[in-house]
């Protein structure tokens, strides 16, 4: 790719930001985090342990409900 094209940054609702890569991400407190992936998944809700790249933490988990007070019978 060269630098008169454009990147390509794709919108998933709910999801990453997808990037056209490699990409060269600067945060806030100077870190660098660089990847030379072809498509690289950028975290928006920062639920990643891979933070600012997403490790699909913001997916539902199906059959997984929240913790609530029910009780068997035997």
């Amino acid at each position: 790719m060269s630098d008169t094209e454009a990147r390509v940054v794709r919108v998933v609702p709910n999801g990453p930001l997808m990037v056209q890569g490699p990409v060269r991400i600067e945060m806030a407190d100077g870190q660098v985090v660089e990847s030379d992936r072809f498509m690289v998944a950028v975290c928006t809700c920062r639920r990643s342990k891979d933070y600012p790249l997403c490790d699909t933490s913001h997916r539902c988990r199906p059959g997984r409900t929240p913790a609530t007070s029910t009780q068997r019978s035997a």
